[in-house]
This record gives structure tokens, C-alpha cells and sequence, in this order.
């Protein structure tokens, strides 16, 4: 049995990404699992058939051995003309329909439109994603007008979400992108965003001098965020924005 078709079923079977190191831990606790079965039955005065040699090789599995088997799935489904792939993302590594594919797979949601966000939205999810955490006054500071309703769409689509308060007069909300942000843009971290390093360096507006006033909605917020069970931070009235 092969590492490689342990994972790719480890992946088909979990409906959450799974990371390296987790698929290695797994690997090594059936082989563990299988260990204690044959001491119990030696023990017990049976003669049980020796743990075959590539069961046993599996206990040595790491996260670097996972990322070299699931290289190898993927060169074989590029070989084979698959239509999926193996791609990691922050949470770890999951299947997916390759893009060619995905208008015949659109098909299977006919409720489900392509929803594009406005230009206004876009430039609003780009400064939070290249400088976050960043609170709202910094944004407006940058973008020169309001950005509540911008702000709130982009929660209500899950793609930032509120990261706490800031250690500043008024402790204004601190905004963050989402898994879902990095996962739609088809990306691990910030730092595969073009530019992010240089980008990230930019000396940002002075938002104290443009935008000295918090909004009144979060001002209602409570000063400390309440953590999801999920362990996300969220404030319980994100709906107030």
C-alpha cells in the first residue's frame, strides 16, 4: 500500500482541509494502532503474522514526506488528463476541481450566481488585505471617502472579519481577511499577494488627521471582541455596522 493512496483517501473522506502535519499524524496512529493489536496478540500466547515491511515504514511518515507524496498525486493527475487537483491552502491541503472544468460543475448550483464585487469594494479588500490589521480610519485615510457600506459587504461575504480592537484613543475595530478571502484568491498568506513586501512598507495616509472620528456603530461595540467557537475573533454585533 502506498503512501500516496493513503493520503488521497485521507483527503476524499475529510470535508475539512487537512495540513501536513496532520496527515502524517494520522498515518502514524493506524500504524501505532496496528503495533498494539500485534503485542496484544503476542502477548496472549498467538502466533500472529509479522506487521508487513511498508506498514512499517509508514511510522517514519513526516509533513515533509506528505508534501513530496502529495506532489507525486498531483503529477500523476496531470499525467492522467484528471480533472482535480491537490492544492494547499491556509488550512492545508484539499482536493479541487481544476478550473476548465468549473462551468460544467457551476451546472450542479443553478441557484448559485457569480457575484463580482464593485470597484469600490475591491479597493477596499486590497488595503485591508495588504495592510491588516488596519482599522476603518486608516482605509477612509487611504481611499479618501466612507468606507462603512464597503466594509459591510465585504463581512457579510465572509471575506474579512473583525481581528479585535486597536491600542488607539477610541480602541477603533482592527480588520483581517478571512480563510475563505484566501481561498478564493488562491493564495496561503499574505505574502504571496503581488508585491505584498514592498507594498506592505508604504507609509499609509495619517488617518488621525482625516478621519479623527469613530462611526457610531462602533462605537456601540463592546471594547473587547468575543471568540467564536471556531476560535475566530468576531464581535457579537458585527451587524450593527
Amino acid at each position: 500500500m502506498q503512501l500516496s493512496a493513503i493520503l488521497e483517501s485521507l483527503l476524499i473522506a475529510s470535508q475539512d482541509a487537512l495540513p501536513s502535519a496532520e496527515m502524517a499524524r494520522l498515518v502514524r496512529a493506524r500504524v501505532a494502532e496496528a503495533e498494539d493489536v500485534h503485542a496484544r496478540e503476542c502477548e496472549e500466547g498467538g502466533k500472529p503474522e509479522p506487521l508487513p515491511e511498508w506498514l512499517i515504514a509508514l511510522s517514519k511518515t513526516a509533513p515533509e514526506t506528505v508534501d513530496t507524496a502529495v506532489a507525486a498525486l498531483n503529477r500523476h493527475y496531470l499525467e492522467t488528463g484528471r480533472a482535480f487537483t491537490i492544492l494547499e491552502r491556509p488550512k492545508g491541503w484539499k482536493i479541487y476541481t481544476r478550473n476548465e472544468y468549473g462551468d460544467f460543475v457551476r451546472h450542479l448550483f443553478p441557484g448559485r450566481k457569480p457575484e463580482r464585487l464593485s470597484g469600490p469594494a475591491m479597493e477596499t479588500l486590497a488595503i485591508i488585505a495588504y495592510r491588516q490589521p488596519i482599522t476603518k480610519a486608516a482605509i477612509e485615510a487611504v481611499r479618501g471617502v466612507s468606507c462603512d457600506g464597503m466594509i459591510q459587504k465585504l463581512l457579510d461575504r465572509d471575506l474579512i472579519r473583525i481581528g479585535g480592537r486597536a491600542e488607539l484613543p477610541g480602541r477603533p475595530l482592527l480588520y483581517l481577511t478571512t480563510d475563505l478571502f484566501f481561498e478564493h484568491f488562491g493564495i496561503n498568506s499574505i505574502d504571496d499577494l503581488p508585491n505584498a513586501s514592498e507594498l506592505r512598507r508604504v507609509k499609509l495616509p495619517d488617518a488621525a488627521e482625516q478621519n479623527p472620528e469613530q462611526s457610531t456603530a462602533e462605537k456601540q461595540l463592546p471594547l473587547s471582541p468575543t471568540p467564536s467557537p471556531d476560535g475566530q475573533v468576531k464581535s457579537p454585533s458585527t451587524e450593527n455596522l
